[in-house]
């Protein structure tokens, strides 16, 4: 479902895009508009992804884990 919102566009731009739109295989003005906010959109999305993985990541390596392994280091176990 479609929602209908306005959008604040330079004067240039406008022009532009009016003159273009035709040329790059584009139905209307409006699909034009719609095409190029949801490439922000998936951009923007692609942007907030990384900076909670990095985040992630970062708080990863704060904590302090304790070994379970620790009991057991040392010992040969080929040879038993």
């Amino acid at each position: 479902m479609l929602i209908r919102t306005n959008v604040q566009i330079d004067a240039r731009d406008y022009t532009l895009i009016k003159e273009i739109y035709k040329d790059l295989k584009y139905k209307s003005i409006s699909e034009y508009f719609r095409e190029a906010v949801t490439t922000k959109i998936r951009e923007d999305q692609r942007q907030l992804r990384s900076k909670k993985r990095e985040l992630a990541m970062e708080a990863i390596g704060r904590n302090q884990y304790e070994n379970i392994f620790e009991a057991i280091e040392g010992e040969d176990f080929e040879s038993r």
